[in-house]
């Protein structure tokens, strides 16, 4: 286990912050930051910190995935 005030892996964090999920989606910031403002990117916020939990991003795009269909 990681001592407090250490840093933690990416791959080991609960949430990213809007712009690291905005990186992994391929999308701008500001953009990201759009969406988390208009309720189509999962976020919780933490004080003045928005951060996006894994576990609901991966949720979104798996239920995106669903719904389109192939030709």
């Amino acid at each position: 286990m990681n001592e407090v005030g250490s840093r933690v892996n990416i791959s080991e964090r609960l949430c990213l912050s809007v712009p690291e999920a905005a990186a992994l989606l391929g999308i701008s910031r500001n953009l990201a930051y759009e969406m988390a403002k208009q309720g189509q990117l999962p976020v919780v916020k933490f004080g003045r910190r928005l951060l996006v939990p894994k576990v609901a991003l991966e949720k979104m795009l798996s239920e995106v995935k669903g719904r389109q269909t192939v030709s």
